[in-house]
């Protein structure tokens, strides 16, 4: 294990050294490709207007102009905004840069780590060692939920109140949809968790016997489905957000690149790649149909289960780096919402104060950080929940020979240690907890999150597009 905790300690040394000079989530918005509109000066707006530069505070008061009026202008003035690129000056101000930047050179480092350890176990084939990728990884999971609470808090202190309204609906929605997901039965939703409890109560069911509490083991199953319930509508809630907004920054990605058909090729497939996640685990339309595919009066076997495990594995893998590849045209798409806002501003008739004209604009600017997050963050809760169930859950990449498969086996009960074997007594322990928790268990624990990361996605995404475009358009 010591390899794995050196390289853990060079990577954790050398995200923080490097930070300050070499940022992957600091180049992904500054490297010159995002630009950002600028807003107007109040003489610049003056003129378009056809007014006169406005006095400062003290000439009116020379002057005898008391009055705290603001200076407004009409609303269809041909205002153009200028652009300039993001840099990492103009970053520092942005609301929650850091926290974004910590969070995604976090996840690209756990993603190293993880890629070291997946080489190292397929080179090495070490015995008995703790996999540190996977610490990593779960470390990501728990950081993710995190940014997602975070902006989710942002949201309800709103003064407006809309948005607590909204995330409180869909958590309710979201309560019911998993309650749904989690009685429909294995021969269609195949993520495994039946087994995989069923094996814990197997073997609990001779420790707790022992010591006379075999009647808390139902109640423990029915805590377990309870707690996975509330966790998948917290996860709903803090998701929504983020699902209306892809939707958003993909229809005005789409008219961005409306004279580029392989862009808006790679737009679509990105945007219905959490729906290709989610068929992936219907099994009359997924597995079933590769493993038995009609054809003619026959059947034909196209791929085995290792085979379509690994395919399962790699495409969703694809499917990460893809959004991620498209990431510059959503975040150009949503700063051009500035633009946009003055072109419907043109449309109106009327007066507006120019302070209004200049806090709308350097807001959507400010927001940029936040929007990055809720982008990036279902990308890297995937990807990560993928990799943690490829290796908990005892799968593998095709690149070496999968385990076979796993049938739970019963644990014994630790025996009282002495106090003399401290080591002897943790590695007992280790291995009862090994007995319990086993990777037939994290199989369906981590493939029901990441289809639930997915699904999540295709209901606040879909909705986003209605709303979008029929009911804010109205």
């Amino acid at each position: 294990m010591g390899v794995q905790v050196v390289v853990s300690l060079l990577a954790a040394s050398v995200m923080q050294k490097m930070a300050p000079h070499c940022s992957f989530a600091r180049w992904l918005l500054c490297n010159g490709s995002l630009h950002r509109y600028k807003h107007p000066s109040e003489e610049e707006l003056c003129a378009l207007a056809g007014k006169q530069r406005p006095k400062a505070k003290r000439d009116r008061r020379m002057n005898g102009v008391t009055d705290d009026k603001p200076l407004s202008v009409p609303r269809d003035i041909d205002l153009r905004l200028d652009t300039s690129p993001i840099t990492a000056v103009d970053a520092l101000v942005l609301r929650y840069f850091l926290e974004y930047q910590w969070f995604v050179d976090f996840a690209v480092y756990a993603t190293a780590v993880y890629i070291f350890t997946e080489g190292y176990y397929c080179l090495a084939e070490p015995q008995k060692e703790m996999n540190i990728g996977v610490l990593w990884c779960l470390l990501t999971v728990v950081f993710s939920v995190k940014v997602f609470f975070m902006v989710m808090r942002h949201y309800f202190r709103s003064e407006e109140g809309g948005e607590r309204s909204v995330c409180l609906t869909f958590a309710f929605f979201f309560l019911l949809l998993a309650m749904v997901a989690l009685v429909i039965r294995e021969d269609y939703l195949e993520f495994g968790l039946e087994p995989g409890l069923a094996g814990i109560s197997s073997n609990l069911e001779s420790i707790l016997k022992q010591r006379g509490w075999e009647w808390t083991l139902p109640l423990a199953k029915l805590a377990f489905k309870l707690g996975l319930v509330a966790l998948c509508s917290f996860l709903g809630a803090c998701l929504t957000f983020p699902g209306l907004r892809l939707a958003q920054t993909h229809l005005d990605a789409l008219r961005m690149a409306a004279d580029k058909p392989l862009t808006q090729v790679l737009l679509h497939v990105s945007f219905l790649a959490p729906v290709l996640v989610v068929v992936m685990w219907i099994k009359p339309i997924s597995r079933d149909f590769l493993l038995h595919a009609p054809m003619g009066k026959q059947t034909v076997q196209i791929m085995s289960d290792s085979a379509y495990n690994t395919a399962r594995l790699w495409t969703i893998v694809g499917l990460c780096l893809l959004r991620l590849a498209v990431t510059r045209h959503h975040l150009q798409a949503y700063l051009g919402l500035a633009e946009r806002w003055v072109e419907q501003m043109r449309k109106e008739a009327g007066r507006i104060a120019i302070l209004e004209i200049q806090r709308k604009i350097t807001r959507i600017y400010c927001y940029i950080s936040v929007v990055s997050l809720q982008y990036l963050g279902p990308v890297i809760l995937t990807l990560h929940c993928t990799l943690l169930l490829k290796t908990l859950g005892h799968h593998s990449w095709g690149l070496y020979p999968e385990p076979p498969p796993l049938h739970p086996a019963a644990a014994a009960a630790p025996p009282h240690p002495d106090g003399e074997d401290v080591h002897a007594a943790v590695e007992q322990i280790t291995g009862v907890l090994g007995g319990i928790f086993t990777p037939l268990f994290f199989r369906g624990l981590f493939a029901f999150l990441t289809w639930w990361v997915a699904a999540c996605q295709v209901v606040t995404s879909l909705f986003g597009v209605y709303f979008h475009q029929y009911l804010a358009a109205s």
